[in-house]
């Protein structure tokens, strides 16, 4: 079976995160802005851009190297249309739930709304691996809602197809589990949302040494 994302156009996932009953896009753009003006780091890794939503938050002063990883070739294409500005620009196409990339580190790594459709194995290896030592891990996840929706109500069929492939990740257990490799919360918070959901975002240091298991 493919993956649910590689037929889910990039406008009809935009124009769903950006809708009234969700409000999610404008969210997740500040929460990155957050962990940039945070981190400010020399180079950024985002893991799932999609259509690169926050890029523009992007210092170039401070920023020479962005990676941006997803499975949708189109995405990364609309991302290159969109931000060929950014300068050290590089955008791969990989699977993280089943590959595991080998790619130089960077200083800050962006995983938002990722673990819970591509998983904690390959996806999450992929993150610590690329998190250079000293940089920052930033993550968001999405808090239990109510109800046990996952993926809100959409008027385009595709984006209900992903609703089966999404599993909820706490973050208590993403935080014992970073504390276990050497990680450590530097900073957290929580955003509401529409129909009672909301986020839950992290950033976290790295050790000045760690390995991949």
């Amino acid at each position: 079976m493919s993956n649910p994302w590689l037929v889910v156009p990039l406008t009809e996932y935009e124009q769903h995160m950006s809708s009234v009953e969700v409000q999610q896009l404008g969210t997740l753009s500040d929460l990155f802005a957050e962990a940039i003006a945070l981190c400010r780091p020399s180079s950024i890794a985002v893991l799932g851009i999609a259509g690169g939503n926050g890029l523009d938050q992007i210092d170039n002063s401070v920023t020479a190297r962005v990676v941006g990883l997803d499975i949708n070739p189109l995405y990364l294409e609309a991302v290159r249309q969109r931000y060929s500005h950014l300068p050290g620009l590089e955008l791969h196409c990989v699977d993280l739930s089943e590959q595991y990339v080998a790619l130089e580190p960077v200083q800050l790594v962006h995983a938002a709304l990722i673990f819970e459709h591509a998983g904690v194995d390959y996806c999450l290896e992929n993150a610590l691996s690329m998190t250079a030592p000293g940089g920052n891990l930033s993550v968001v996840l999405q808090l239990p809602a109510g109800g046990g929706q996952t993926v809100g109500a959409s008027q385009f069929s595709s984006i209900q197809n992903l609703e089966s492939g999404f599993s909820v990740i706490g973050s208590a257990w993403l935080r014992k589990s970073l504390t276990e490799r050497g990680f450590r919360l530097i900073h957290q918070a929580t955003r509401s949302l529409p129909a009672g959901k909301g986020f839950w975002s992290g950033i976290f240091s790295a050790p000045e040494a760690h390995h991949r298991k």
